[in-house]
């Protein structure tokens, strides 16, 4: 599938949809951005199944402020339109797979309960 590029007109569809959504929060100045694009797009190639997006901040400031990103890059991980997952700073390639493989395993009926009982107001 490739990553695909979010603007604020893609982004809530993008990420509400089912299934596992990375959002790569970058812009071209940044160093470490750049030393982590090559290791999410080795990670999109070999993870069909999931979704693999950038937002460039520098193009999308409105979303960027939206998502409250203060630090990029910053990494984000949906699925089934939960954030699971939002913290700024490239990661290797190991740790990167190894929080595709947390984020598959997790149980989402649980989460989704849980997200439920915090909406009501419940511990």
């Amino acid at each position: 599938m490739g990553v695909v590029n979010l603007n604020e007109q893609t982004f809530e569809a993008t990420v509400a949809a089912d299934g596992i959504v990375l959002v790569d929060w970058w812009a071209s100045w940044c160093g470490p951005c750049r030393m982590f694009g090559p290791v999410f797009e080795a990670a999109a190639a070999t993870h069909d199944d999931i979704v693999f997006a950038k937002v460039d901040t520098e193009a999308n400031p409105g979303l960027s402020a939206m998502a409250g990103i203060t630090s990029i890059p910053t990494l984000m991980v949906f699925r089934d339109n939960v954030l699971l997952y939002s913290q700024p700073g490239a990661l290797a390639p190991a740790a990167l797979e190894d929080l595709i493989c947390r984020v598959r395993a997790l149980d989402m009926e649980q989460i989704h309960q849980e997200v439920r009982a915090q909406a009501a107001g419940r511990p």
